[in-house]
């Protein structure tokens, strides 16, 4: 520890804390040391931060390779995002670089906010040890050493919180510190970068610092992505189990086998996984990629492709009671492009029923007239109705259901709409599962890539938002998907996704078959060739010939 002051100089009789107003000489050494570490934060680093560890204790800090690397590159620039896997030592290179910034500027506001307070304040106590270890001539007089703030005497001060809405408003913000990031639940973060991120960023000389594991497609996702492509100005840093001097293959697969692949996958790896047991495979979802809308408009629509003359879209809607819960949502695809494609969406969880209507008319107009879908659900019901006799809007699909099925009818039928009902909520999951594994759907917008990372198989044997997620954009595609399908969507659109889908499987299977053999004749008469090759042996009808080709396909296949 550092070395004592008598007590009636000490903060509150802490003889490792100096009050306000204590002087202390420095020897021209520590004078020369002072200026180091006064103009260098990893001088100051790796001669005078310690921290605690399991194995030696409390002991002088020694940065790897990508901790040293990270220390410049938060000191050089405003915005930096990390992506860092468990255990790699991503906490002590920030309490290391948090501890010179408060000891060597003045009159700095320092922000520690993580998904829950336990966690910024322990951020905050590494802090406090390792400043309590410091000598007393780098040491700044104390104002206040409380649970969740600090301040020094140079006016610099540390604000220990969890991540949300309110968390620091009202405080001006030299330095923002977002920890865990990804594991902060969606509308928290959202409601964050809407009510207090921009006031910090506004400013010219304001740092920020993301750092957390990966949680799935979410937030954090899409501010790494948008860092890599750099879209966002945050320089991006990554420290996986590789960069800890000393780790081995064995430790890693040793690992694997205790967590898990999936754990493992995103702990270790730092990979975005969606979530266990996701609808959509995780090859496929990791495929994805969003795209910047073109504009947004109003509050929660966002454009990504103007409507084109002649082509014909499709509006599929979700409607919620605007009660800051669940989302009204639509989605509005160009059906006649091949692959489908998602040029618009809207998604508000606080616009009222009476006024969705509005919204969802004056958009598929300025798309062609674009047809709509809307479940009619609960207060679904409401809302195609006035979307019919209100506003007289036509170009709605009806449907009646008949025999335990429900089928889209052309005029008014005994429901606007369609009722989710198991049956076609499993027919649609089945048939989004087969358009975006199969590349027959464009999905570039993030809010529905996110729900997607999130739609699994739930206990009663259905899909849906997992716990503290939304699926009402994935429930848009799911009725999509089931639409896609229907006979009466093929005669609008004149393009049957079925048949196309089963014409390239057909094309992939011609490509896989074995060459024909030489004597068909011959062969025609052993079986065993046939279930050498995987085929399945069956009997011709008296006519056919075996060595037409054309029939000897259909048969093998």
């Amino acid at each position: 520890m550092s070395q004592t002051i008598p007590k009636r100089e000490s903060y509150l009789g802490n003889p490792h804390l100096k009050k306000v107003g204590v002087s202390v000489s420095l020897s021209p050494e520590e004078v020369r040391e002072y200026v180091k570490c006064a103009t260098n934060p990893l001088y100051f680093a790796e001669n005078y931060v310690k921290i605690v560890t399991l194995d030696g204790g409390f002991v002088p800090i020694n940065l790897y390779p990508f901790q040293r690397e990270a220390v410049e590159d938060i000191h050089d620039d405003r915005f930096v995002i990390v992506k860092a896997g468990r255990q790699v030592g991503k906490t002590t290179t920030v309490v290391a670089y948090l501890l010179w910034y408060i000891l060597f500027n003045e009159d700095k506001f320092v922000a520690i906010l993580a998904n829950k307070a336990k966690t910024s304040r322990e951020i905050l106590n590494r802090i406090k040890l390792a400043y309590e270890a410091l000598p007393l001539w780098l040491q700044q007089g104390v104002r206040t050493w409380n649970k969740g703030d600090i301040e020094l005497e140079n006016n610099c001060r540390i604000l220990a919180d969890s991540t949300s809405s309110s968390a620091a408003r009202g405080y001006t913000i030299s330095f923002l510190y977002l920890d865990e990031f990804a594991f902060v639940p969606n509308n928290v973060a959202e409601e964050f970068f809407t009510s207090v991120y921009p006031t910090i960023t506004s400013g010219k000389s304001s740092k920020v610092l993301i750092s957390s594991t990966p949680n799935g497609m979410n937030h954090f996702y899409k501010m790494w992505k948008e860092a890599e492509e750099g879209i966002n100005g945050f320089t991006t840093i990554e420290a996986n189990w590789r960069q800890v001097p000393g780790r081995t293959e064995e430790w890693a697969m040793e690992q694997k086998r205790v967590l898990g692949e999936q754990k493992y996958l995103q702990e270790m790896e730092c990979s975005f996984l969606g979530s266990a047991g996701t609808l959509i495979s995780a090859a496929a979802l990791k495929n994805l990629i969003f795209a910047r809308s073109i504009k947004k408009i109003l509050d929660g629509l966002e454009i990504y492709e103007d409507p084109i003359d002649g082509h014909f879209y499709v509006t599929i809607v979700d409607s919620s009671r605007g009660q800051g819960l669940d989302y009204s949502a639509f989605l509005i695809l160009d059906t006649s492009s091949h692959p489908f494609k998602i040029v618009a969406k809207y998604r508000n969880n606080t616009i009222s029923p009476m006024l969705f209507p509005n919204v969802i008319v004056s958009t598929a107009k300025h798309y062609n007239d674009s047809y709509l879908l809307v479940e009619n659900n609960d207060v679904g019901a409401q809302v195609a109705d006035l979307i019919y006799t209100e506003l007289e809007y036509d170009n709605m699909f009806h449907g009646e259901e008949s025999n335990g099925r429900f089928n889209l009818t052309q005029g008014r039928a005994k429901q606007l709409g369609i009722k989710t009902t198991k049956r076609v909520k499993r027919q649609g999951c089945n048939a989004l599962k087969e358009l975006i594994e199969n590349g027959k759907i464009i999905v570039q917008d993030f809010n529905v890539i996110e729900e997607l990372s999130t739609f699994v198989l739930r206990k009663d044997g259905t899909y849906g938002a997992e716990e503290g997620a939304h699926d009402d954009l994935v429930m848009c595609l799911v009725l999509f998907s089931w639409l896609s399908s229907q006979a009466y969507f093929k005669d609008l659109t004149n393009f049957d996704i079925r048949q196309k889908l089963y014409d390239e499987k057909l094309r992939q299977i011609d490509d896989e078959l074995p060459p024909m053999p030489m004597s068909l004749e011959e062969d025609i008469e052993n079986p065993k060739y046939f279930k050498s090759h995987g085929m399945v042996w069956e009997t011709f009808d008296e006519g056919d010939d075996p060595s037409s080709s054309s029939t000897y396909k259909n048969w093998i296949l």
